[in-house]
């Protein structure tokens, strides 16, 4: 029921858990740990009643409701003891996750700063339950990336739950190792605790390691960050003098782009790496493939008169009625064909992400989550547009093209 995170294999913990147990049994540095694997997750579930079979509404509520058992919870007690109880992220590592074919970029829940077996508990019970949240049976059903509708009974799906130590990162990111033996690493870093990068909230530093070493750097303003205070998350601004000071140096730049490489020959094709600098030590907190990778940098100031500039974050061009959504109160408003203008986005909006015909974000960079699913989906992104919402009026005609970061409306 409880393995090492080091001796963890896809098999019987999932993705995730998997590449981190290769990583940490081939000497790499990720944070210690365990999983709760695929048995406990079948154990809860094996007999509930659904009133029918595999009915992925029913599963949720039902995961939810159910206490976790007192054996599950004692286990998780002795693991936590062995690790020095100290303070745990808790992620999912679903069956069907960070396969080569589909990230499912957030669709699962993670939490940091759990501490103690009672609350990682609930923690690995949300985690199962998320199997069955409506963004990941979206996200499941996707008939642009897979024709075949996800009508597996729920029994051919699990969870496994990492438990890792937390790290409270200084600075933390995203790195995507090139396709190309011969091309750059991407790199993006913003201070404090990852789920900033990830979600899109802040607009990291972009870096671009190229195979000699040479780097090339955007550095981003940096208005906010996530730490850690006691058991909870904190989100706080950044210093007016650290906004726009690069979040790590030209040598760390390259350093992590030689772990990179290790972690890509290791896993046999260019990765998508989530890292973290904690006490000046770099960790490896996830490596999956990379299923969609970012427009090469465009190359070209050929941006139309009046269009307002981002980051190119998923190929093509789209016109189509732009629709300012700030939050879940305004999803009722998006229809199919429409350009989604918002703050961010961050996993719960997959479901938009599948109608629409495109996004245009104030916040976020090229390895985010929204950047990789609109990739995977095939519709344009452009990041990273300050004043976004404000500048575009909901209702009229945009034009947005992913490969350059221009936006241009028929209207102001």
């Amino acid at each position: 029921m409880i393995v090492p995170l080091v001796e963890a294999v896809s098999g019987t913990c999932g993705g995730k858990a998997g590449a981190l147990g290769a990583l940490l049994r081939a000497g790499l540095p990720v944070p210690d740990g365990f999983v709760v694997s695929y048995d406990a997750y079948l154990a809860a579930v094996r007999d509930l009643d659904l009133g029918g079979p595999g009915d992925p509404d029913a599963m949720r509520p039902a995961i939810e409701a159910r206490p976790v058992h007192a054996s599950v919870i004692d286990a998780l007690g002795r693991a936590l003891d062995e690790l020095g109880d100290p303070p745990v992220a808790v992620r999912s590592s679903a069956a069907n996750e960070d396969t080569g074919q589909a990230s499912a970029a957030g669709q699962h829940e993670s939490f940091l700063a759990v501490r103690g077996a009672g609350e990682v508990a609930d923690a690995v019970r949300a985690c199962w339950a998320s199997l069955f949240s409506p963004r990941a049976i979206d996200y499941r059903r996707d008939d642009r990336r897979d024709d075949r509708r996800d009508d597996r009974p729920s029994d051919d799906l699990a969870m496994a739950v990492i438990v890792q130590r937390h790290l409270d990162a200084e600075v933390s990111g995203v790195m995507f190792t090139p396709a190309d033996p011969h091309g750059a690493t991407e790199i993006e870093a913003s201070w404090g605790l990852g789920p900033s990068v990830v979600g899109g909230t802040v607009t990291p530093d972009a870096y671009r390691v190229a195979e000699d070493g040479s780097v090339t750097r955007t550095i981003a303003d940096k208005r906010t960050r996530l730490d850690r205070r006691g058991r909870q998350l904190v989100v706080s601004d950044v210093p007016a003098p650290a906004r726009d000071r690069p979040a790590i140096d030209d040598a760390t730049a390259t350093r992590l782009a030689r772990l990179g490489g290790e972690i890509a020959a290791l896993r046999g094709g260019p990765q998508d790496i989530e890292w973290a600098i904690a006490d000046g030590r770099t960790w490896v907190l996830q490596a999956r493939p990379v299923t969609a990778a970012p427009p090469p940098p465009s190359g070209t100031s050929d941006t139309p008169a009046g269009a307002l500039t981002g980051t190119p974050g998923s190929r093509g061009t789209v016109t189509g009625t732009a629709r300012i959504v700030r939050g879940p109160g305004d999803f009722a408003r998006v229809h199919p064909g429409d350009i989604l203008v918002c703050p961010f986005t961050d996993p719960a909006w997959t479901p938009l992400l599948r109608i629409a015909a495109g996004v245009v974000t104030e916040t976020g960079g090229v390895l985010s989550h929204a950047a990789i699913v609109a990739r995977e989906l095939g519709i344009p992104a452009v990041l990273g547009v300050p004043d976004a919402t404000g500048r575009l009026h909901d209702g009229t005609v945009i034009t947005i093209d992913g490969s350059t970061g221009a936006v241009t409306a028929t209207e102001a």
